[in-house]
């Protein structure tokens, strides 16, 4: 069975940050009025939001959504429980390789035993949530972060390790010359608290299609 359309979420915080970044940021001054009304929108559960995260590592969008789909109905419902419960020849079967089902195994056997505390999440930290969310098998700092932004819509999260917000920065700041994580860093601290948001746009400056996850 299918999972349900995801519900859309957008971060209330949204139009005060936009207004804070034009204020203090040159680039996204420029930027950010190109994109009109479009904003970040959060999709799904937590549990879904990880699994489809490490379902899509190193392959394309199009075969993550169809190997997602094959697995996703191989369970009557979709939960930590169901997941444990499959057999690893039949998730081999709906196109996962055997360190996939192992990863999906040990983030389903996470939430199942209360490892990872979904509830509290409002009341930590993001240092806090991306300790819990690493101890996971497929899951490194990267995910995380976009974890934190997408899935969590955390405001101030600024993903130094990603290959498109370098770019992005290289390009809108240093006319396209090599940056560092700490030139980016740098480049970030003027957005705070609202990295997120400014990465978002840094983002569609690449690829006017909204980012997702």
């Amino acid at each position: 069975m299918a999972s349900r359309p995801p519900v859309e979420v957008t971060p209330d915080y949204w139009d005060d940050a936009c207004r804070h970044l034009v204020k203090r940021d040159r680039v996204l001054k420029k930027l950010i009025p190109q994109f009109g009304e479009a904003r970040l929108q959060s999709r799904g559960d937590a549990f879904a939001t990880l699994a489809r995260s490490i379902v899509g590592q190193q392959i394309s969008v199009h075969a993550a959504q169809a190997v997602w789909e094959r697995w996703v109905a191989l369970t009557p419902k979709f939960q930590p429980a169901a997941v444990l419960a499959l057999g690893v020849e039949a998730q081999r079967a709906a196109g996962l390789s055997a360190r996939k089902v192992e990863y999906l195994r040990d983030l389903a056997e996470h939430f199942d035993a209360g490892r990872v505390h979904v509830r509290q999440w409002a009341q930590m930290d993001d240092e806090a949530i991306i300790e819990e969310l690493v101890a996971i098998r497929g899951i490194g700092r990267w995910t995380a972060e976009m974890f934190l932004i997408f899935h969590l819509m955390r405001p101030n999260v600024m993903p130094l390790d990603d290959v498109g917000l370098l770019k992005g920065i290289s390009l809108n700041y240093f006319s396209g010359e090599p940056v560092s994580r700490a030139e980016a860093r740098e480049v970030g601290d003027a957005w705070a608290p609202y990295r997120s948001v400014a990465v978002w746009y840094i983002w569609r400056s690449l690829d006017p299609l909204p980012v997702d996850y």
